[in-house]
């Protein structure tokens, strides 16, 4: 076997390998040997077909699944004899049966990227502060109030901020009705602007069994494509009037929001504490970010193109997702792959450079992925989507199923180390305004 490696840039190699036709010509009369045994063809009997006619009819297929065999049996050999260690898979650019009866095929790698490692340890963050005031728990519990609120139709008034008003609508655009904006007993919530802040606008001082028309503009940015840009004509007839009739805040409305509760005091402990760990967890994400940020500005590096591109495709995939659980897709809210790959070539490019900086970590303080860490991985999982962990484990049925979760648990061990070496500092305070700086404002 003959390698030759070339550099193409600095992260890219070019990987040429050379067979000799001692170890191609076994394999392409194996090859042949075994469809002469096989094929039919019209005039012969099996096993009969000259080998003549064969190579004629079936050159083409026996070198393709003989080259790709012989890609697959020597790239590994290849690399590892010349000390190429490449990150991604191989992108096969050449192969061929060459005249002299040997076979050459190219492959393209990028390499990992050599890089020192800055200080990590005793990174200066600013904290989070951690609060929940009473008013928060008073706004909670307000809230509380509403969705636990019955409502009562009523008849003597007209529609206000606030109500749930039950309404047929149909709109039309430029006079021709909108198959797509029609609705029948459609509830809507007045001043939440779940179906835009003009359109409820407009129904405030309309009367239950009132048909009215109403002109409502839509922006460009309206995230809706059909709507947007748009001018469209409600035609709109109120068929309910509904106001909400709050329960007074007392021990009473505290069991009527849980069983667990016996006193009002008991649901507003509960809400703080709830409200406190939505604010940890949120701060200790910020605290991530904020260590994330650090060490990507302490370390400028080239990562390979094809992981960024790689990541890239991920993050459009999730997009499309997201929008097929929405009914819609990437064209109909005016986006495509290219605009949403130029979106994230930033951020794609971020994420590949901090997980290589958060390898070289765990390299350096030997942090693995324990057997109690795929545990609590799995059962993560299965508390997610109610399953058993031992039915978790069957969708995992071998070691490359399980890598990108194997990733993602030592990622998260690398930043909580990160997180608990970290100084945590008191956010500077802006000084406060004076007179002068009022003026100069002004």
């Amino acid at each position: 076997m003959d390698v030759n490696v070339e550099e193409l840039s600095a992260l890219t190699r070019k990987i040429t390998v050379t067979l000799p036709e001692d170890s191609v010509q076994p394999k392409l009369n194996q090859a042949y040997d075994k469809l002469k045994k096989e094929v039919k063809m019209k005039g012969f009997r099996r096993g009969k077909v000259p080998l003549s006619v064969i190579i004629k009819y079936y050159k083409g297929q026996v070198e393709a699944e003989t080259g790709e065999k012989l890609v697959q049996d020597n790239y590994f050999d290849a690399i590892e004899k010349n000390g190429v260690d490449p990150i991604v898979h191989p992108d096969i650019k050449e192969v061929k049966f060459n005249d002299d009866g040997s076979f050459t095929f190219v492959a393209e790698v990028d390499v990992r990227p050599q890089f020192e490692l800055a200080g990590y340890k005793g990174l200066e963050v600013e904290k989070e502060e951690i609060l929940v005031t009473d008013e928060e728990i008073q706004l909670e519990l307000a809230e509380m109030q509403k969705n636990l609120a019955v409502l009562r139709s009523v008849t003597d008034r007209a529609i206000q901020k606030g109500d749930v008003v039950i309404v047929d609508f149909q709109g039309y655009h430029d006079g021709t009705p909108m198959p797509q904006v029609k609705n029948e007993n459609y509830s809507v919530e007045v001043g939440e602007g779940n179906m835009g802040v003009e359109f409820e606008e407009k129904l405030i001082g309309m009367n239950r069994e009132e048909v009215g028309t109403q002109e409502v503009d839509f922006p460009e940015t309206h995230p809706n494509p059909i709507l947007k840009g748009k001018k469209v004509e409600f035609r709109i007839t109120v068929k309910d009037i509904k106001e909400r009739v709050l329960a007074e805040l007392n021990d009473e409305f505290a069991k009527d929001a849980g069983e667990e509760f016996k006193t009002l005091d008991d649901l507003k402990a509960s809400i703080r504490e709830r409200l406190t760990k939505q604010r940890q967890e949120r701060a200790e994400g910020a605290l991530t970010d904020k260590i994330m940020q650090k060490l990507l500005d302490a370390h400028e590096f080239e990562v390979p193109k094809r992981l960024v591109a790689f990541e890239i495709e991920q993050m459009i995939k999730q997009t499309e997702q997201q929008f097929e659980q929405s009914g819609m897709t990437l064209e109909a809210a005016g986006l495509s792959r290219e605009k949403l790959a130029e979106q994230n070539a930033v951020m794609a490019e971020k994420r590949v450079r901090g997980d290589f900086l958060l390898k070289k970590i765990s390299e350096i303080e030997e942090i693995k992925v324990e057997e109690e860490d795929m545990e609590r991985g799995l059962k993560r999982i299965g508390d997610m989507y109610n399953m058993s962990v031992a039915k978790v484990k069957e969708y995992f049925k071998n070691r490359d199923d399980l890598l990108p979760l194997m990733n993602e648990l030592l990622n998260e061990k690398i930043l909580a180390f990160l997180r608990a070496e970290a100084v945590l500092v008191d956010p500077v305070k802006a000084e406060p305004e004076t007179e002068e700086d009022a003026a100069a404002k002004s």
